[in-house]
């Protein structure tokens, strides 16, 4: 991967965990009202893809190698899933809470996706 050790990041996982629970919880709930298939799909497609596809030596276990950006993608994807879902399912209080963890999580994420992109 990368000749720089990964960086610590017990805090950015957490707010990342909470931002995807959000992400898994809010995206249906905007699309159930419009199509039950793509709010299932939604959630197989969020949950799934981060579980397939990840970074060697950014998780442990490993199903389908991808390089560093992929991995910021697929964060990216479950932030905005999160942000654009509260926007559109939930009061606009709750959805200005979810934007700022959203915030506050790329922000502690930095570090991991410098390093996701310091690959040789």
């Amino acid at each position: 991967m990368s000749s720089t050790p990964r960086p610590d990041d017990r805090v950015a996982s957490a707010f990342r965990f909470a931002t995807e629970l959000v992400a898994w919880v809010a995206t249906p709930w905007a699309l159930a009202p419009h199509s039950v298939v793509l709010a299932v799909l939604s959630v197989v497609v969020l949950i799934g893809l981060p579980t397939l596809f990840s970074t060697p030596g950014d998780k442990r276990n490993v199903i389908v190698a991808v390089p560093g950006p992929v991995t910021i993608a697929l964060v990216v994807l479950q932030l905005v899933a999160a942000v654009a879902a509260a926007w559109v399912a939930w009061h606009a209080v709750v959805a200005a809470l979810v934007s700022v963890l959203a915030v506050v999580t790329v922000v502690l994420e930095l570090p991991r996706w410098r390093w996701l992109l310091s690959s040789r």
